[in-house]
């Protein structure tokens, strides 16, 4: 069965950081999936935050989040992270990660083919 559980989310305050990790599970991270995480808040679209391609040389970050997060993958244990630094309160959502087969980076959902069920992380004093 094709899974992917993320963690690592949780209430922090702005300019803080959190990581989050997504463990894959029934099928191999490998040079033929590309991976991502999204997010969505209260009322609005699932917007894409930053996608790596399948061998973690090629990334691809949303403007809102540059030079603040970084993704990145470990295909040996099947793991992809994203790291979250300087938090601001417009970053609370529900996270995603999510895969695709096909070696090429993108930030558009309807692109993707295997998601995870999604981790809170809540930015707030």
């Amino acid at each position: 069965q094709l899974q992917l559980v993320e963690s690592g989310g949780g209430l922090v305050q702005p300019g803080g950081s959190l990581r989050l990790s997504c463990a894959a599970s029934g099928f191999t991270l490998d040079m033929n999936h590309c991976c991502g995480w999204f997010r969505q808040a209260p009322g609005k679209e699932r917007e894409g935050v930053s996608s790596i391609n399948s061998n973690g040389g090629s990334t691809k970050y949303a403007d809102s989040v540059k030079g603040r997060f970084t993704i990145s993958r470990d295909n040996a244990k099947n793991m992809v992270y994203l790291q979250m630094n300087s938090l601001k309160p417009e970053d609370t959502a529900t996270y995603y990660c999510a895969c695709r087969r096909g070696p090429g980076v993108t930030l558009v959902p309807a692109l993707y083919d295997y998601w995870g069920q999604g981790t809170q992380v809540t930015v707030s004093s």
